[in-house]
């Protein structure tokens, strides 16, 4: 299958439906952004949703790139909670040689650490190596993040490194900037189905 960045996209399963990302869905998103700003502690530009104006620069930054086809944002919705849990999206897509990353991940407190992140990353990476046949799907973190980092090997990525002083963190500080990844060959023979037994 051709990825098409005008097409909607929606990924499913019995848990969480992956819709993309639209401007309406700054109102269902407003109370995570006023209510729980820390959710944003690791963020740098384009990823701080934290507040009005950033949330509202969060999406329309994200639709920006989806225009210019180099970024997929999708809103998470919990269908056990029958709420908007958050977002996630594809970014880095480069098709000519078939890679991509996954990231600008994000929920409301009471959706983390229920199980809804795995569900999403597996519809996500199902969708990469299986209908656009992605070869190398990436991950990024701030190296400090020791919840995000442990929560991507916890879905079967690899730490291939850090790279030093990457970019500016919110408080101004340098980040460094752990990297991850899973291949195709990895999906197919072992993550795929280590990651379905732990849905």
């Amino acid at each position: 299958m051709i990825f098409d960045f005008n097409k909607d996209y929606i990924l499913e399963d019995e848990r969480v439906i992956l819709r993309p990302l639209e401007v309406k869905h700054f109102d269902y998103f407003l109370e995570f952004s006023e209510n729980e700003p820390e959710i944003w502690d690791y963020s740098v530009l384009h990823s701080d949703a934290a507040g009005k104006e950033n949330l509202k620069d969060y999406i329309d930054f994200a639709l920006s790139c989806r225009k210019k086809g180099s970024e997929y944002g999708f809103a998470v919705f919990d269908k056990l909670k029958n709420k908007f849990a958050g977002s996630t999206r594809f970014y880095n897509i480069d098709l000519d040689e078939k890679s991509l990353e996954i990231g600008y991940t994000w929920y409301g407190k009471e959706f983390q650490g229920t199980g809804l992140n795995k569900h999403c990353k597996y519809l996500l990476l199902e969708f990469a190596f299986e209908k656009i046949e992605i070869e190398r799907v990436g991950f990024s973190a701030d190296s400090d993040n020791s919840k995000s980092i442990a929560a991507m090997k916890s879905i079967g990525c690899t730490i291939e490194g850090t790279l030093r002083s990457t970019m500016f963190k919110k408080n101004g500080t340098r980040r460094n900037s752990t990297i991850l990844s899973i291949l195709k060959n990895e999906w197919t023979e072992t993550v795929k189905q280590n990651l379905k037994n732990k849905l």
